[in-house]
């Protein structure tokens, strides 16, 4: 273990700290447990006790140290990378804490709650020659990669419609990180990222979004229940995308092309991917047969639910000494951001300012 993260070596384990014990940071601990040569460290959160039993339960690979605060966990020279599992509207400081304790970072989405913050963030990382990434493990997900892979490759035909879901009905707690403004509420930053994401690594950089949103105004500014998004991507392929906080959406994607369908059974943590061939039709009553259906499988098996393979990455990145990974680059990110940036101006989605 090094006690300087930017000297890593190829065949060491890398040591993972997680700032903060809540859902999110207990499923990433329980996939990172599977990631080989990687380790839980030591745990940070604002309460000992918090973190002490965040320890005691995450402690599969040898004892993990607990601390409480922040900025002990950073400061511990067994942790190379940080994953930091705020609220959105907490990112910003937090991942900017342990970028200036000389740790590398990973960073839930969305990076933060505007653009000119995940800017900053990247510029730090960069003058610290430190790794920094989003994380965003849809892009890292072995199923969605071989979707990827194959529409590239032509095999599935010209992608011309994406219509992606995702939702469920949010307890009505005001005091919860999805219907507090202050904290990043609402559909789209939780949820929205993900459908957009998606469409961005299938297609590419979006030519066109238009939104419309069911508001919530509060006093500390107003957020999105529900919102549906609509964008043109480059090759005329369009894309119909819904996030919810008030709907269980069927959370799955499809993907029309002209020579078939894809389909995903559940677009957030796909397990299965399946393309049915389909032959032309003279009109929309024609009645066709479908040719076989196959299944789309990645080359990589899924570690865990998917957040084990982002971490994965991460830790290739750090041994490689990249300062930014491929499959999540600084400039899409930032794409994304700007584009959620936009369709909160369109629709009136108002945080309150830092």
């Amino acid at each position: 273990m090094s006690s300087d993260p930017s000297t890593t070596s190829p065949n060491e384990t890398v040591g993972w700290g997680i700032l903060a014990t809540g859902k999110i940071a207990r499923q990433f601990a329980a996939d990172l447990a599977e990631v080989p040569g990687a380790r839980l460290s030591a745990v940070g959160s604002r309460s000992l006790a918090k973190a002490e039993e965040f320890a005691r339960e995450y402690a599969g690979h040898g004892p993990v140290r607990a601390h409480g605060s922040y900025q002990e966990l950073v400061e511990d020279p067994d942790v190379d990378v940080v994953y930091v599992a705020t609220p959105h509207s907490l990112h910003l400081d937090d991942a900017r804490l342990a970028l200036e304790a000389g740790k590398h970072v990973l960073c839930e989405k969305p990076l933060t709650l505007r653009t000119a913050d995940a800017e900053e963030l990247f510029a730090i990382a960069r003058a610290k020659g430190l790794f920094a990434m989003e994380a965003m493990w849809t892009a890292c997900h072995p199923v969605v990669r071989a979707v990827q892979d194959g529409l590239r490759a032509g095999r599935f035909g010209a992608p011309r419609h994406l219509h992606a879901e995702l939702g469920f009905v949010a307890p009505a707690d005001p005091t919860s990180r999805l219907l507090d403004p202050a904290l990043g509420a609402g559909a789209l930053l939780d949820m929205g990222i993900y459908p957009l994401t998606f469409a961005h690594l299938l297609f590419g950089e979006a030519e066109a979004l238009a939104a419309q949103a069911n508001l919530q105004e509060t006093e500390g500014g107003s957020f999105d229940l529900d919102i549906v998004m609509t964008g043109r991507y480059p090759g005329g392929t369009l894309a119909t995308m819904v996030a919810s906080l008030t709907s269980w959406s069927s959370r799955r994607a499809a993907i029309a092309t002209d020579t078939g369908r894809l389909e995903l059974d559940d677009f957030h943590h796909p397990t299965r991917v399946v393309f049915t061939p389909m032959g032309a039709a003279r009109d929309w009553s024609d009645d066709h047969a479908p040719t076989e259906p196959f299944e789309v499988t990645g080359d990589e098996p899924v570690i865990g639910r998917g957040y084990g393979n982002e971490a994965l990455e991460v830790n290739r990145c750090i041994r490689e000494g990249l300062l930014e990974s491929p499959l999540v680059p600084h400039a899409q990110t930032l794409t994304i951001m700007r584009q959620m940036d936009s369709i909160r101006a369109a629709v009136g989605i108002v945080y309150p300012e830092a």
